[in-house]
């Protein structure tokens, strides 16, 4: 585990696999980079050194409960910042579901990578002014509260990750949404699961990226992440770069 630090100066994690052209992969909410260690090492097995970042309030980075450590865009903010801390001018980007979204920032927002991934993600809860996780919300206020925890519920599963759900939930107001999505033209590989009826406007999302191309791979938006069709598309589409 390595450290940077984000622009307001909080010390955030990352991690990294393998060696040769750098390649940053983002997580999803409530989770951390270590859910990208699968398709790292693959990905690792054909050139690639994988950068894992946890982002702020989740894994082993900073996650503190001031209100003010999570502005708006804040995710993208700590991105750039992990690309300064790299020296990183040749490389390229993806993310899973919340992470794709900040992948989608970090292009509006001026990084330049050779290509970039985002998976799990669909149109809809990329242009909403709000993140689209009422849900969670919930979730992580019982938890807050000491409601009781039902065994297999969503508030077991942030529980059983190690979460801190007064961080998590700040995290959950800094969305802000990506709609100058034709001003993005690197090109962008748009991966959802064939079952994830949840995001089923990702490939609306290609569609409005103008260098975006979609594929469909086996799996919910839990399970898809890990499919092996997943990562070789990455492979594929990466090797392009």
């Amino acid at each position: 585990m390595d450290y940077f630090r984000g622009r307001d100066g909080r010390e955030l994690a990352y991690r990294t696999v393998g060696d040769g052209r750098a390649l940053v992969l983002f997580h999803g909410f409530t989770g951390s980079g270590r859910d990208w260690l699968g398709p790292a090492a693959v990905l690792a097995d054909h050139g690639h050194r994988v950068i894992l970042p946890d982002l702020r309030g989740h894994g082993a980075s900073a996650a503190p409960h001031d209100a003010a450590a999570y502005p708006p865009d804040v995710l993208a903010d700590d991105g750039l910042a992990l690309l300064g801390h790299l020296g990183l001018d040749d490389y390229d980007l993806g993310g899973y579901s919340f992470g794709a979204r900040v992948v989608l920032r970090l292009l509006a927002r001026g990084a330049r990578p050779g290509r970039a991934v985002v998976a799990g993600q669909g149109l809809d809860a990329v242009l909403k002014t709000a993140s689209g996780t009422g849900g969670y919300h919930a979730v992580l206020t019982a938890l807050i509260d000491g409601e009781p925890v039902a065994p297999g519920s969503p508030a077991y599963w942030v529980r059983q990750g190690g979460g801190d759900p007064v961080a998590l939930r700040h995290v959950l107001g800094t969305h802000v949404p990506t709609t100058d999505l034709h001003r993005l033209t690197t090109p962008t590989l748009v991966l959802v699961g064939d079952e994830d009826a949840g995001h089923a406007t990702a490939e609306a999302l290609a569609a409005a990226l103008p260098a975006g191309c979609f594929t469909r791979v086996p799996g919910t938006h839990y399970t898809a992440m890990s499919s092996p069709e997943l990562t070789a598309a990455m492979v594929e589409f990466l090797a392009q770069a």
